[in-house]
């Protein structure tokens, strides 16, 4: 393919990877963000019916911070490592080197299709790689936004926007590529996964899947309620880290309901329809997925909707069972199921029965359950008391498992995008040599020990300090008797 061999040219002249040409790239894409700012929001909203309040804070503004931080901390992150040495090596340098892959794919998500597209577009800049940039067909405006808006800014022989649908993205997945960057679906990022394999590619996969909440009877209710429900509406639930199903007592489920017709009446209205602050299913397909899932419930709260709007009401759904079909794939949408359980060991035992989320939502003021939750449950991360905030953190996110393989974040996408190379350099000097001598055969008894003396580890020890008060010591110990020595030859 044209656009892959050119960019392969680009990095294989060195192009990239100086870092004055990175630091370049990203602040032109930091123009672009500021100078784009209207048509980045207008886009969003032709996808996603997403208000300003939400694109601003979840995709723009988000997308600048993240930027700003790489850009101000980029020679800091880029410089080697020093890791500590052994006594085998005290005389040897040692540095880790991170240098971009080449040539990358990144590959981003309809549901929030600025942000999850460019962050790590920016984490592969700052490494140094060239990229290919493929947005999500599904959010078409923010597609187009973006094949039109980046040759603009960013060096199109380092940096190119590829568009299409699944047979322009399988034939891009043919390509050799020197990593692969995917946020989406488990089931397709089993294929992102499969097409790597061919080349032995090393892979970030961000999916998602059912994310619990556990709440118990120490929690404020009222608290919790909002900050499940906002977390479950925000973009009208199609968020990878949104809360997928509460996990609850019957006495906290009833009162969690209650509390939840209040709460969302604050939120949007006695006829969240006409609400502002309510996006819409992106698409028809995903929108019938959704309805075929509340068939057969009857919903505690909510349950509505309008197919010539694409508009689902936030639903609460009590009537659930563990293998109801709704319990068997990730959400993506405003209806929140809760599975009833007696207490924290029976929940622990329901979520260790599927697969791995992406996030584990904990609310409770009980340290003891709190510990029990987090210590014998896996999953991407944690939060306890509250929802996506974790987001806000230079915390490393990924999944596990089925929730995806990888992180990133801050310096965790610099991190990602970089292969992190060690260089042992060796001292060529006489003491080295002798140092390293009991190395060469013949190989006798005492050379033996002399090398596991070298060799072995000894963890805390105060090699530097050791050393430097031996040299003193000697020095002092040579000087005195030098003294010594002139003293006597005086007399």
């Amino acid at each position: 393919m044209e656009v892959v061999a050119n960019l392969r040219n680009s990095f294989e002249s060195g192009k990239t990877k100086p870092l004055h040409f990175r630091m370049k790239q990203l602040k032109a894409l930091l123009r672009m963000y500021e100078e784009n700012m209207p048509q980045m929001l207008e886009a969003l909203h032709k996808d996603l019916r997403k208000c300003k309040h939400e694109a601003v804070v979840m995709e723009t503004e988000y997308l600048l911070n993240d930027l700003k931080n790489t850009i101000a901390n980029l020679h800091k992150w880029a410089q080697p490592e020093r890791p500590p040495k052994r006594f085998v090596n005290l005389l040897d340098s040692l540095r880790i080197y991170s240098e971009p892959y080449g040539v990358v794919l990144v590959i981003g998500s309809w549901n929030y299709p600025i942000q999850l597209t460019l962050l790590p577009v920016a984490g592969a800049i700052a490494a140094g790689n060239c990229v290919v940039i493929k947005p999500s067909e599904v959010s078409a405006a923010c597609s187009k936004f973006m094949a039109e808006t980046i040759p603009k800014y960013l060096d199109s022989d380092c940096y190119r926007v590829y568009e299409g649908g699944v047979a322009q993205t399988t034939e891009l997945l043919k390509q050799r590529f020197d990593y692969i960057f995917y946020t989406g679906s488990s089931q397709v990022g089993k294929i992102i996964h499969s097409a790597a394999n061919q080349y032995l590619t090393p892979v970030t996969l961000e999916l998602g899947g059912k994310s619990p909440v556990y709440l118990d009877k120490t929690a404020n209710i009222k608290v919790a309620t909002k900050r499940i429900l906002w977390g479950k509406c925000v973009n009208m639930g199609q968020t990878c880290v949104a809360p997928d199903y509460v996990i609850c007592s019957k006495e906290v489920r009833d009162k969690f309901v209650d509390c939840a017709k209040t709460v969302l009446v604050e939120f949007f209205g006695t006829n969240p329809k006409e609400s502002p602050d309510l996006g819409r299913i992106i698409n028809e397909r995903q929108f019938q997925r959704l309805v075929n899932l509340l068939r057969g419930h009857k919903p505690a709260i909510g349950g509505s909707f309008d197919a010539s709007d694409r508009f689902i009401e936030p639903t609460i759904l009590t009537d659930v069972q563990a293998n109801s079909p709704i319990m068997l794939e990730e959400i993506f949408g405003p209806i929140l199921p809760i599975i009833t359980v007696g207490d924290a060991s029976e929940a622990v035992k329901f979520i260790n029965s599927r697969e791995k989320p992406l996030v584990f939502y904990i609310f409770s003021t009980c340290s003891k359950d709190v510990n029990l939750l987090v210590e014998n449950t896996s999953s991407g991360g944690v939060l306890v008391n509250d929802t996506i905030m974790h987001m806000a953190t230079d915390m490393p996110f990924g999944g596990v498992g089925f929730s995806g393989m990888g992180c990133y974040h801050a310096k965790y996408t610099f991190d990602t995008f970089s292969h992190k190379k060690s260089c042992l350099y060796k001292d060529l000097g006489l003491l080295g040599e002798t140092l390293g001598a009991a190395r060469y055969p013949p190989y006798t008894p005492g050379k033996l020990k002399f090398l596991n003396l070298l060799l072995r580890r000894w963890p805390g020890f105060p090699w530097k300090a050791c050393l430097l008060h031996t040299f003193i010591f000697s020095v002092g110990f040579v000087s005195a008797i030098g003294y010594k020595y002139f003293l006597d030859e005086k007399h």
